[in-house]
């Protein structure tokens, strides 16, 4: 089946289900934490699931994709598609048709124009849009009249669905950001940590790396939603003391991410005050190798961009060190049954799964032997080898988070005995994730040798995601540190071969593409995959309305959430 037989046919276009509340904020406060602490309400600005998470609150994209990844409309009328005319039979042009009568919460129109423009923001040449990836391809956008939009590409796009669909890719007012473009939009605080936005809420107060209320949006296009007035989201901690805040205190009704020991989570949903949740996507924890060279010698700037690295450019090295993992182990201690060994970067949706690499054996001799072969040894006998007179010695950085201190702990010791000598450090996630592009600490910045989190994209097909790895998507000083290509992988034929995936329709091909994409990353260096995870977050027992959504924001209906006694 073509992806364009697929746009031909019917495209469910109905709304979700209302539910029935009495009226607008008649249910109080809710509380959420999400222990990695929000540093901003801009997505533009940060590359990190907190901040995505947080803002989709306020700011909206024209379509969502449900907790079955189903594409939802939302603030359109429908689904475009071949069929109902609204995808050109070239696959070169995409209009939509915003819903009427959608105001900003400011009490302004929601226009085509502020669509055009939050395009035209996050593309600007003196800028860095850490979304850069959902508008590749796009060549114009055009406004005929306030309520449609129409997205032209510069060659056949068979999916066309990247650009403002989905919690990573909302539209941002005009009137608002339109003196914030290029390099002044990190300089906007007001806006950016206080957003004009068409969701259900609006912030009251924004404290980065700290606390964001929020009050019912008085504009919401349905009278009737949010049924909670205000929302107090608390953020930082850990996730042990966030799983317990909703588990056995009460003091909380939503944690987020609870990376937690199974057996801890399972005692503390036995109090009873709540009820844990896990659903699975395509969120992958993994190391990233950096490929280029962050010697502190080279200076702040050029440590992130001179390449090669002095030993992980070597495949003998990483594959060394991947086949030194024990993933098996790492899954069962730190997820249970929330995780999964995987040696893909893209493990889901399924038809993207690639079964060409082979991971869950862990063979520390085969690893040696390899390296050994390769003349990568031991030369002064301090039990760590060197490559071309360089020691292999690595700094291993993370965010704060037991699981993750846990994988360090293992990881370091079965690389100890390769001949790898590891410096572990780990920093407050709120930093680590955040935006703040004059941190030294932020993972875009990657001023270590290999850092490790987890990463995942809304909807599901991964073209977007996948562009991530594109040459020119790499973290820089000229793109405010903003940028998806965390490792600065850079390969001819990886952009090739993505510029095909962009071009294709047909799924199977699509999905063998992919497949591909993901192959030649991991087999030449962009990073090491060790667990699919689940999602695990906790609801209070009392909180109704919730549908746990991996392939979205999981605040992506909060709109529907209610108190339900």
């Amino acid at each position: 089946m073509s992806l364009k037989s697929l746009l031909m046919g019917a495209v469910a276009a109905s709304a979700l289900a209302p539910a029935a509340f009495a009226e607008r904020g008649s249910d109080g406060q809710v509380n959420i934490i999400y222990w990695q602490a929000p540093s901003t309400m801009n997505v533009f600005l940060s590359g990190g699931t907190k901040e995505v998470e947080a803002s989709s609150m306020v700011i909206e994209p024209l379509i969502r994709f449900d907790e079955n990844g189903e594409i939802q409309p939302w603030l359109v009328t429908e689904i475009p598609s071949v069929a109902n005319g609204g995808i050109s039979e070239d696959l070169k042009t995409i209009t939509w048709t915003l819903q009427d009568g959608i105001v900003w919460s400011d009490g302004t129109p929601f226009t085509s124009e502020d669509v055009k423009f939050t395009y035209e923001y996050c593309t600007h040449p003196e800028g860095g849009c850490a979304q850069i990836t959902k508008f590749e391809g796009i060549e114009s956008i055009e406004t005929p009249d306030p309520l449609t939009v129409v997205i032209n590409f510069s060659a056949p796009t068979p999916y066309p669905f990247a650009a403002f669909g989905g919690a990573e890719s909302p539209v941002i007012q005009k009137a608002q950001f339109e003196q914030c473009m290029g390099a002044a939009a990190p300089t906007c605080t007001e806006q950016n940590f206080n957003p004009v936005g068409t969701g259900p809420f609006v912030v009251d107060e924004f404290r980065p790396n700290d606390v964001i209320t929020l009050s019912a949006n008085p504009n919401y296009r349905d009278p009737a939603k949010p049924a909670f007035a205000k929302i107090n989201f608390k953020g930082g901690g850990d996730a042990v003391g966030a799983a317990r805040t909703v588990l056995e205190t009460g003091e909380f009704d939503y944690a987020w991410n609870l990376q937690v020991a199974p057996d801890v989570l399972a005692t503390m949903e036995s109090v009873g005050n709540g009820e844990l949740m896990t659903s699975f996507g395509p969120s992958v924890e993994r190391i990233m190798l950096n490929n280029t060279n962050p010697d502190p010698a080279l200076g702040p700037d050029e440590r992130a961009v001179v390449r090669p690295h002095p030993f992980l450019s070597d495949p003998v090295v990483y594959n060394a060190m991947s086949l030194a993992i024990d993933r098996v182990l790492l899954a069962e201690i730190g997820y249970g049954a929330g995780g999964q060994v995987t040696c893909n970067w893209i493990p889901a949706p399924a038809a993207y799964n690639s079964d060409a690499l082979t991971c869950d054996t862990q063979d520390i001799d085969a690893a040696n032997a390899m390296l050994d072969e390769a003349g990568i040894v031991d030369t002064n006998g301090d039990g760590i080898r060197e490559k071309d007179g360089v020691p292999l010695s690595i700094l291993y950085q993370t965010s704060t988070n037991s699981i993750r201190q846990d994988y360090q702990a293992l990881i370091k010791d079965w690389w100890s005995q390769i001949g790898i000598e590891t410096e572990l450090r780990n920093i407050d996630a709120s930093v680590f994730f955040g935006g703040d592009a004059g941190s030294p600490d932020t993972f875009q910045r990657f001023y270590a040798d290999v850092e490790m989190y987890t990463n995942t994209f809304t909807g599901t097909d991964p073209q977007a995601y996948l562009a991530n790895l594109l040459c020119d998507k790499a973290p820089s000083p000229a793109s405010q540190w903003q940028g998806e290509n965390i490792s600065r992988f850079c390969m001819e034929e990886y952009d090739a071969l993505w510029n095909t995936l962009a071009q294709t329709s047909d799924l199977e091909e699509r999905a063998r593409i992919g497949r591909e994409l993901n192959d030649m990353a991991v087999t030449n260096g962009a990073m090491i995959p060790l667990t699919h995870r689940g999602d695990i977050s906790a609801r209070s027992s009392t909180l109704g309305g919730v549908r746990m959504n991996s392939w979205d924001s999981e605040l992506w209906n909060i709109a529907d959430w209610h108190r339900t006694e």
